[in-house]
């Protein structure tokens, strides 16, 4: 009986692990490797579900900070790893990926952290100089056959602690001061007669002065507070004071005893780490969580408005795969330096926020340059080669640009104004620049609107098949049907464009195929329908999916509809990039009638008719409803279309008109030699019921 296996490893059992292995050689712990990892487990479910929480506080992962410390995770680099491992790996947990502000959560969470973890420290060593004290004032009070026992006690604890000790007068000057003290504040020599006020910093020295008062005057026993003291070099030095009272015998108050922790270097690490997580590690520019901050603020506060650049370095791909990634991240630290120098002297936050994807946000004033000239200088920096191995690498960008949006938008709507300008720009080409343009945006919102609906209505049965009856041009006889899908008011060429966008091409096309091949096979069981061929025909994606061919027999197999009767167009640019072609081949192998579909007559297309079993194209839609735009029937265009007709015959291939939509175009397309035609004219696309009544007509 094969055992049963472990369950996998969840993410946050990994991040324990993680954990365990960065803190394991830091500090000693009574635990094994494993209790180890079990015990960070439990602080790593109260870290993921301080974050997960709503409202966020970071309040619970304190406790996180005092379990640390009190199962003795106290090594001198523990604290620096555990923020390392947990300020890596709780940004890019898959849990956490859809948490809003993140990044600034994740700040939170590891400055409580942090801050209990100090504290928890600091409280645990106060605990132990509480002995201090209390020898203190024993070997003041203490009779004289124990005084020299109390004061070997009390200058061991006092010179051998790690923590800075200062005995002052009530004025300030110290009397005395252990060695940890004076490397505190940096200095070679003895503090003692040295006033310990002298070394507050001067933003600090009244809320201090204040506190040591309050101490004095009995208001409160003792202060722990975070303050800077200047250090001998003149730097300052962050440090915990902890300050109580030593009275004398007779309950007078006689002398201030002050404590210092410093962390200097945990309050460094945090500021270091507020940056790593708002900054690009690479260039240095703010982040995309960063530049989104700024970019609202900038937007709320600016009197001029502001003006939103959103740049795609072009086709930065081939400079990764063809000189490596190394050089791909020099030129990416170059393009960070260069849009900083070209806004220099402005009100801006420049940013990367992907990959090869920056942003600018620019405060305008007076003296601003216009989007223009903005451009020009950006292209023109960006166009300056860089040399690698001797070789001169220069980079374009295509850039959106949004300028003085309302202030009524959203950093949200902004963003998406932007970048979905930025994509209008890199349609266009390398090197272009498009402004924002409401009417455009207007179109696109609608359309991705509808197309992040198609999953929805393709599983809830709201896209159907209707079908457009094929013509002989000849006779005007119905020679086949055509299946074209419908979405509501969508058609057909506007539903295979939102599945190629929304990547649902080959489900929606082999669905289209199927219902079709079952509706026809069942046409074909009325013996008073007329038998005619069923025309398919494919988009891109589907045109190259390497199983098009199985698909195919299978709709064949499951519809029992005869192979003679099936007519599969692919995509003729599909066909031309390398996939398609090995489809037609294999199509025509296994007896299918294979044409190419949007053929536009290029010398590569016609080129296929030669080199693949085709046996029908048909014209693109946007050729024919150009065709029917232009009243002359002499013009160059109809006379290319014309000579186009008779090559394809001579390859022995049919050619079929699409879109036909009035009787003068029909006998224009019968007249140059157009074996077939569809559209309007001839017949809408109708559903399967009204196109079987068609042919109870017929």
């Amino acid at each position: 009986m094969t055992p049963q296996e472990p369950p996998p490893r969840t993410r946050r059992q990994e991040l324990a692990r993680e954990w365990m292995k960065a803190v394991y050689s830091t500090t000693y712990v009574p635990m094994s490797s494993t209790e180890i990892e079990l015990y960070l487990l439990d602080l790593v479910d109260v870290i993921a579900d301080a974050i997960q929480a709503e409202p966020f506080s970071a309040e619970p992962v304190g406790a996180v900070g005092d379990r640390m410390v009190s199962a003795h995770f106290t090594g001198l680099e523990t604290l620096q790893r555990t923020v390392e491992v947990l300020g890596h790996a709780l940004l890019f947990t898959p849990e956490l990926a859809g948490v809003d502000r993140l990044a600034e959560k994740v700040v939170a969470i590891l400055g409580a952290l942090a801050a209990r973890f100090a504290t928890a420290m600091r409280l645990d060593a106060f605990d132990q100089q509480e002995e201090i004290k209390w020898a203190l004032l024993q070997a003041k009070q203490g009779v004289e056959r124990t005084l020299k026992l109390s004061e070997a006690r009390f200058h061991e604890v006092f010179g051998s602690s790690a923590l800075g000790i200062a005995i002052t007068g009530l004025d300030g000057t110290v009397i005395e001061a252990n060695d940890a003290m004076a490397a505190i504040l940096g200095g070679d020599g003895d503090l003692v007669g040295e006033s310990l006020l002298a070394r507050f910093h001067p933003d600090d020295t009244h809320v201090l002065t204040e506190s040591y008062r309050g101490v004095r005057e009995g208001v409160v026993d003792r202060f722990r507070e975070q303050h800077r003291l200047i250090r001998s070099d003149g730097e300052p030095a962050w440090v915990y004071l902890a300050v109580s009272l030593l009275r004398d015998a007779d309950g007078e108050p006689a002398y201030h005893v002050t404590m210092v922790e410093d962390v200097s270097e945990l309050h460094l690490m945090q500021k270091n780490l507020d940056f790593l997580l708002l900054h690009d590690s690479l260039t240095g520019l703010s982040n995309r969580q960063h530049f989104i901050t700024q970019l609202e603020a900038v937007h709320s506060r600016s009197e001029r408005g502001i003006t939103l650049y959103h740049l795609d370095l072009d086709s930065f791909s081939l400079i990764n795969n063809g000189l490596g990634h190394a050089t791909g991240d020099r030129l990416l630290k170059q393009t960070a330096q260069r849009l900083t120098a070209v806004v220099a002297g402005e009100n801006t936050v420049v940013a990367r926020i992907g990959g090869d994807e920056f942003a600018i946000v620019v405060d305008n004033s007076a003296t601003t340059p216009g989007v223009t000239t903005m451009i020009d200088m950006i292209n023109d920096e960006l166009a300056e080669p860089t040399f690698v191995d001797d070789r001169g690498v220069a980079l374009t960008a295509s850039i959106g640009v949004l300028d003085r949006p309302s202030r009524d938008w959203t950093v949200g709507e902004l963003l998406r104004a932007a970048n979905m300008t930025l994509h209008r720009a890199k349609a266009k080409g390398k090197r272009q620049w498009l402004p924002y343009d409401p009417h455009e945006d207007s179109r696109h919102r609608t359309w991705a609107d509808v197309a992040a609906s198609m999953p929805g209505a393709l599983e809830n049965g709201e896209i159907e098949v209707d079908f457009q009856p094929v013509v002989a041009l000849a006779d005007r006889t119905v020679v086949g049907v055509a299946a074209q899908l419908r979405w509501g008011t969508w058609g057909h060429r506007q539903c295979l464009e939102l599945a190629e966008e929304t990547g649902l091409s080959l489900p929606v096309g082999q669905w289209m195929l199927r219902h079709a091949g079952e509706l026809v096979a069942r046409w074909r069981e009325d013996a008073e329908l007329a038998t005619v061929p069923l025309h398919v025909s494919l988009g891109p994606m589907q045109s190259r999916d390497e199983d098009l061919v199985g698909a195919v027999k299978r709709t064949l197999d499951e519809t029992g509809l005869p192979v003679s009767e099936l007519r599969i167009s692919l995509n003729t640019r599909a066909v031309l990039t390398g996939g398609g072609d090995d489809n037609v081949q294999v199509l025509a192998d296994s007896g299918i009638s294979t044409g190419l579909t949007a053929f536009h007559g290029g010398q590569d297309e016609l080129a296929l008719l030669t080199e693949l079993p085709i046996t029908s194209v048909t014209i693109a839609g946007a050729d024919v409803r150009r065709l029917a735009a232009e009243p002359d029937r002499d013009s160059l265009l109809h006379n290319a279309m014309a000579a186009l007709v008779s090559v394809v015959h001579r390859a022995g291939v049919t050619v079929v008109a699409t879109g036909v939509a009035s009787e003068d175009e029909a006998a224009w397309w019968a007249a140059i030699g157009a074996d077939a035609a569809q559209g309007e004219f001839f017949a809408p696309p109708l559903t399967a019921d009204e196109v079987t009544g068609l042919f109870h007509r017929n």
